[in-house]
């Protein structure tokens, strides 16, 4: 068949970027594609296979087959005002969508605003959420084209048609007339479609996920007679978890379970490991939920195409040689996705390391691990393989069981995003653990590690932290790729993720999460039999940001008992919110004992490393805490036995004091989020503010973005942002009621004292010059001019200094009421959105990095925390007996900001520096806007997978 991307000489241009994958509601993959006059004998081959009772609901009459005139009528469309879209699989229609405009008597029009809108789904597909999909698309094509507003006519027995438009959460109108169900609904998204929309995403993203990892047959396409292969090695790892030793553990199964083996050069008969070897997939008598893909780079396009063939669910593509060789490597990885999801496969990989699923009903190790971890609560992704064998092998050493966990390579389909959306579901899932490199999209990761946060911890390592890092065949948009690691904070931080430095320290963070309750506050009792551990973890407390109480030393003779009695006091005391048991070997062990002129270690066999007491003590008063809803956690030095023997009460035990409190403090800050959160959803809003002029200000931005130097701009490296003139800036700002202190130029004396004269003194001289803006310290400005000699002065001396008043960019400006300088920022991330940035000015809080983010939109709750999560806050409070400052008005101008660069999309970043914030009221001094183009927000579109 023709290439229906290929457009003929009487087709208009073939709109390219209306192709997209799908994921279905049961977690298949389709593409969604415009019908060409190529597609015609797809469209009557999938015609030929609609029930008839489809047929009658689509044309309200008996309609057996397609003449050739309407064959021509549904393939040929001039992509404006009749288009059509079509549902693939397989190279093979099953569902088609049209849509016809409109005028307002209902006549076939050029320029309106309406259009009558019919969907027809083969019957084997509907159910799939396929119909969901393409309304979705074929909305967004038609808002493309000028159409605010679809039609429909239906018959009432179409209950599956009706709930399509009725369950989509458009505004929408129903009428009934003539036997006919008539709907209108306006295509403008409504907060209930989005909903919808993410809903519908939700579910068919971890149901693809719950599909890979719960496959009732297996195949590795690429086994191989040599042992050390990866083929064979994958081979024995999945036989290991299909094992009947460890499924006669569980409930017998309703359905058997089979692993196949498949090597093109086998000879007939031959057998590997028990298992028949057979030369394509194809020739597999059985269904094959689930191939691994083990061949050269060469062969992997043959091997996914019979793999779609047979009609397989997933791959896991373990085969290297792909984006993270290069350019042509990334070619072929896109290929391969593209082949893969045409069929309606999803890929893991390629070059990826595996997955593996302990759920004791469908064991799964699809992956180069060669053992099955102990089941338990951990769902692990990470993406790389190296990093995912030191994952496996920590969560092995400590005793912590897996739920699930995904390595996938390059990561060209399935990512972190849908494992997030699987472990939402997984009620085996407790504690989600995460080693991200990049993010593929970190809007959408945002937004569902929030939900997701929200009731299961979500643990992360972040690697590749500098600009330029990014790991070589990554997947990611050419706007997630320069990420900011300050961008990356405040990602994490309003999502409610906690984010850890290395991996020792996400097991330890994780540990204490999956087995200890969430503590109620900051306030930590610390209680042990070494006087100096305890100091230095009182210390560690104090530097983590805890309120730890004076450490309680029990001394080095002390016994099981005396442990008991102190934790029962520290966990009943109201004023204690966590408690931190500390550890040393008794006087007199191992690890303190010598003998025969030696210093016995903890493993000598003669004397034992801990008193089984102190164990029992802290069993007992683990199960205390837990009535309590206070954690309990043990920092020892030099004990091998103590935590082994503490793994069945869940207590996690550190080597050092400093890995229990960084992980006391991580659970503080994520119970804090929590709380926060919750009381968010009641209490915080977006104040209605006054002095709004959004009208004004999109006008503004219009004219600046029309200008002869903007369109200019658009062709310069950086794209489009232009800075605005100063003017230009105040204006905009003050249609949001920011007002900036106005300045006048003072290129010579006169100048200068006619400017002061009019604004009133005192005034401030200063230098705006790029290389002399905000630089104090090059004594670029002169306070507290009171009158004309001193201002003339003034600039003679700054004349001398800088080298020429006109070069300087001098300028006069109201003195502003003494208070803290501070700075204010919001800035377009194209990857994840505006920004809202606060700190003090000057140069020491500048090279500290002292500076809180939050995503805009931000709530009073969001700008009231943003002003003192920053070092330098208590400078705003009165510290050293200072007068506080007006931080009422602070916060509202951070809500004025947050609110402007919401409404006005266009504006790519504002910088306000220095704001004064006085005891009353606050002075803006410098201003400086930026505007580009409307960026494309990919995420309140249809929902589509990415092609990167």
């Amino acid at each position: 068949m023709e290439d229906p991307a290929v457009a003929n000489p009487e087709q208009p241009d073939y709109p390219q970027h209306w192709e997209a994958d799908v994921l279905l509601r049961d977690g298949g993959t389709a593409r969604i594609r415009p019908i060409t006059p190529a597609d015609a004998g797809r469209l009557v081959e999938f015609y030929e296979e609609v029930s008839d009772q489809s047929k009658y609901f689509r044309f309200f009459a008996p309609y057996p087959r397609l003449s050739d005139k309407d064959v021509r009528r549904f393939t040929h469309h001039d992509f404006v005002n009749r288009v059509g879209l079509a549902v693939v699989i397989r190279d093979r229609f099953i569902a088609t969508v049209r849509y016809d405009r409109i005028d307002a008597e209902g006549r076939p029009s050029d320029n309106g605003t309406d259009a009558e809108v019919a969907f027809l789904v083969q019957d084997a597909h509907q159910g799939r959420g396929v119909a969901s999909a393409l309304l979705e698309h074929i909305a967004a094509v038609a808002q493309e084209r000028g159409i605010r507003r679809f039609q429909a006519e239906v018959l009432p027995e179409n209950r599956k048609m009706v709930k399509v438009f009725t369950d989509a959460g458009y505004t929408q109108r129903r009428s009934f007339a003539d036997g006919v169900v008539h709907l209108e609904f306006d295509l403008e998204q409504t907060d209930r479609s989005l909903a919808v929309m993410r809903a519908r995403e939700h579910r068919a993203e971890a149901r693809s996920v719950q599909r890979l990892l719960t496959p009732r047959s297996v195949a590795v396409v690429g086994v191989s007679r040599n042992p050390q292969t990866v083929g064979r090695a994958i081979l024995r790892d999945l036989l290991g978890s299909f094992d009947t030793e460890f499924e006669s553990r569980y409930e017998p199964k309703d359905e058997p379970r089979a692993v196949h083996a498949v090597n093109r050069n086998a000879p007939p008969g031959t057998e590997l490991d028990g298992v028949p070897v057979y030369r394509s997939i194809l020739d597999i008598p059985e269904p094959v939920d689930l191939a691994v893909i083990a061949v050269p780079e060469s062969a992997v396009p043959v091997a996914v195409a019979e793999c779609g063939a047979r009609g397989v669910q997933g791959l896991v593509v373990v085969t290297a040689g792909y984006a993270e060789t290069g350019p042509e490597g990334r070619g072929r990885q896109r290929a391969l996705v593209r082949q893969a999801r045409a069929a309606g496969m999803r890929v893991v990989g390629p070059n990826a390391f595996g997955l593996i699923n302990t759920d004791p009903e469908r064991p799964l190790n699809a992956s180069l691990a060669p053992h099955l971890p102990d089941r338990g609560g951990f769902g692990i992704f990470c993406q790389s393989g190296a990093i995912g064998v030191a994952l496996l092998e920590a969560a092995h050493k400590r005793g912590l069981g897996v739920s699930s966990f995904a390595s996938v390579g390059n990561r060209s389909d399935v990512s972190g995003n849908d494992f997030l959306q699987y472990w939402a579901e997984d009620e085996a899932t407790e504690v989600v653990l995460l080693y991200l490199e990049s993010f593929g999209n970190p809007r959408k990761f945002t937004r569902i590690a929030r939900r997701l946060a929200a009731v299961k911890p979500v643990v992360v390592v972040k690697g590749a932290r500098h600009t330029g890092s990014l790991p070589p065949g990554h997947a990611v948009p050419a706007t997630a790729t320069g990420l900011r690691d300050a961008t990356v904070d405040a990602l994490f931080e309003q999502a409610g993720v906690t984010r850890v430095a290395t991996i020792t320290e996400l097991f330890d963070t994780g540990e204490l999460l999956a087995q200890q309750p969430l503590p109620p506050g900051d306030r930590v009792a610390v209680v042990g039999n070494s006087d100096s551990l305890g100091l230095l973890t009182y210390d560690a407390c104090l530097s983590a940001g805890l309120r730890p109480h004076t450490p309680v030393d029990l001394t080095t003779a002390a016994t099981g008992e005396n442990f008991r009695i102190a934790l029962d006091v520290a966990l009943s005391d109201p004023a204690v919110d966590a408690v931190i048991a500390v550890a040393i070997p008794p006087i007199g062990t191992s690890a303190h004992a010598f003998m025969g002129g030696r210093l016995t270690g903890p493993d000598d066999p003669e004397m034992g490393s801990d008193d089984p007491e102190i164990a029992t003590a802290l069993l007992e008063a683990g199960v205390r805490a837990r009535e309590l809803g206070k954690p309990l956690v043990l920092a020892h030095l030099a004990l091998t036995d103590l935590p082994v023997r503490l793994r069945p009460g869940g207590i996690p035990a550190y080597a050092a004091p400093e890995r229990a409190v960084h992980a006391l403090a991580h659970a503080v800050h994520y119970a804090q989020w929590r709380r926060r959160t919750a009381e968010a959803e009641e209490t915080a809003r977006v104040p209605e503010l006054d002095r709004i002029d959004e009208p004004g200000a999109r006008t503004l931005v219009a004219r600046a973005l029309s200008t002869r130097a903007a369109v200019a701009a658009r062709t310069q490296p950086g794209g489009a942002r232009i800075t605005l003139a100063e003017a230009e800036a105040q204006e905009l700002l003050a249609r949001y009621g920011i007002d900036v202190s106005a300045t006048l130029p003072a290129p010579d004396e006169e100048s200068a004292v006619r400017a002061a004269e009019g604004l009133g003194y005192p005034v401030a001289l200063k230098a705006t010059a790029p290389h002399l803006r905000h630089r104090p310290d090059l004594g670029s400005v002169r306070l507290d001019l009171t009158g004309e000699p001193g201002l003339r002065r003034a600039h003679r001396e700054l004349d001398a200094l800088l080298g020429g008043a006109a070069g300087a960019q001098l300028v006069v400006q109201r003195l502003a009421p003494r208070g803290v300088d501070t700075v204010i920022g919001a800035t377009v991330d194209p990857a994840v959105g505006a920004i809202l940035s606060f700190g003090l000015a000057g140069a020491p809080a500048e090279l500290l990095g002292d500076v809180a983010h939050r995503l805009v939109p931000a709530t009073d709750q969001d700008v009231a925390g943003l002003i003192r999560e920053v070092r330098a806050a208590p400078l705003l409070f009165g510290w050293r007996g200072a007068e506080s400052v007006d931080t009422g008005a602070l916060e509202e101008l951070l809500l004025r900001v947050s609110q402007l660069v919401d409404d006005v999309p266009e504006i790519a970043s504002v910088d306000l520096e220095p704001v004064v914030v006085a005891p009353h009221g606050l002075a803006i001094l410098g201003a400086r806007v930026r505007v580009a183009p409307l960026p494309v927000r990919s995420d309140l579109g249809p929902r589509a997978m990415s092609t990167l």
